[in-house]
């Protein structure tokens, strides 16, 4: 017998008429959105083709983090080629994108890039569509862009002694709650451009009116929001590698906030912390795209093939695990031999050096900086 927890807010009367209390949330969004100038400070100061950069690693990042709060890992050199193809990048020679990983990139993009632009029902089936384009989410077969047509429970536990985490609302008032949603979401009101993200965010996986996909969905039209608040579609931060790193605190909000009074401000106070957080993250990004700056400077005149240039960006974006002959064989697809003597050819140009660390395997790193 699954065990009921309710009621949920979608039942209480006043749903949805959130509230929050705005004094114990305007220090925090004042050193948010202080922190968002800061980092935008720093992105005009790039230069156009570093703030490209710093775009398509932050939405690369948000592509890859999203889908993994969901339990699906995605390959990062594909998900960066598709978005560098997308936006007219130079790709580096990166591997063809899948058809999976496109329909991702195709929705965060649409997202980020389009921002100004409505929220309606034709665009989140769009989107929908995009996130599931074989109609299936593993072994299961989805209902693609539609609203679901049956009920929806969020359960765990064992079979007889199951746990019932959260139940949406009934299929048959999926549209006027969406419509309701809609009309507040592209409404001008006179409520902080990131605070409504937050709200956003919270309402639409309340509502949970997709088969799957609702928390991806959720975070793609958070991620709207903040571009909208950002005034531009330049990105300098992934809410999404955030709310992955505090994963689990992020659920357990969700869930606790299902229940109770219609006040938020137990999760408006967390969005805003993580939000920060996110933020902080971002200074490594961009510390990163100019490090990267750096080298091709320095390195400008240096001839490279068109395996080396692959195996430095790899290495600028940041290498997992140590570099062997061996791994830059396979990754290269070429001999160990032709390997061996890239590398060779990379540490006589200063770009590479051997780790000092022994072992069976010699492995290499980036030169530092001269």
């Amino acid at each position: 017998m699954m065990r009921r927890i309710g009621p949920y807010i979608h039942q209480l009367p006043d749903w949805p008429q959130f509230t929050w209390q705005p004094a114990a949330l305007e220090s925090l969004l004042g050193e948010v959105r202080h922190q968002q100038g800061r980092l935008l400070g720093r992105l005009d100061g790039l230069g156009l083709d570093l703030q490209a950069e710093a775009t398509l690693q932050t939405l690369t990042l948000e592509v890859l983090k999203s889908s993994e709060i969901e339990g699906e890992v995605l390959p990062p050199a594909s998900v960066r080629s598709s978005i560098a193809y997308r936006l007219g990048l130079e790709q580096g020679g990166l591997p063809p994108a899948d058809r999976r990983v496109e329909g991702v990139v195709a929705l965060m993009l649409d997202a980020t890039q389009q921002a100004e632009a409505p929220l309606t029902e034709e665009r989140l089936f769009a989107w929908h569509q995009a996130l599931f384009p074989t109609g299936y989410s593993g072994l299961y077969a989805v209902h693609v862009g539609g609203w679901r047509t049956g009920p929806m429970q969020v359960v765990s536990g064992p079979m007889g002694r199951e746990r019932v985490h959260y139940e949406a609302p009934p299929a048959d008032v999926l549209p006027a709650q969406i419509q309701q949603f809609l009309a507040w979401f592209n409404a001008p009101l006179d409520l902080d451009p990131v605070l409504k993200a937050a709200v956003a965010h919270f309402w639409f996986v309340t509502i949970h009116p997709f088969d799957d996909g609702n928390g991806r969905m959720a975070r793609a039209i958070a991620d709207l929001q903040l571009t909208r608040a950002d005034g531009t579609a330049q990105r300098g931060y992934s809410m999404s590698a955030q709310i992955q790193a505090e994963r689990q605190t992020y659920y357990d909000l969700l869930e606790t906030s299902q229940r109770g009074s219609l006040d938020l401000t137990p999760w408006l106070t967390w969005f805003l912390q993580c939000l920060g957080r996110a933020l902080t993250r971002a200074e490594q990004t961009l510390s990163q795209v100019l490090a990267k700056a750096r080298f091709w400077e320095q390195h400008r005149l240096t001839p490279l093939t068109e395996r080396q240039q692959r195996l430095v960006l790899r290495l600028l974006d940041g290498f997992e695990g140590k570099l062997t002959t061996s791994k830059w064989a396979r990754m290269a697809r070429c001999s160990q031999d032709t390997a061996g003597r890239d590398i060779a050819d990379l540490i006589d140009k200063g770009i590479l050096v051997k780790e000092s660390a022994g072992g069976r395997s010699t492995s290499y790193r980036l030169a530092p900086p001269s």
